[in-house]
């Protein structure tokens, strides 16, 4: 994955781990997981659907 090893991978989650701590870490992720949809859906929006002229 990325071309890292488990243990690189494993060293990477600590670190997060201890930047964020055990409490936050399931809001986070929630809320990275609800962009991704969102970044997603806005990919596949067409032209028709998004406003262009948004306060004219």
């Amino acid at each position: 994955m990325f071309g890292m090893g488990i243990w690189e991978l494993l060293i990477v989650f600590g670190i997060i781990l201890l930047l964020f701590g055990s409490s936050k870490l399931p809001v986070l992720m929630r809320n990275l997981g609800r962009s991704v949809v969102e970044f997603k859906e806005g990919m596949n929006t067409t032209d028709e659907e998004s406003p262009k002229n948004i306060g004219k």
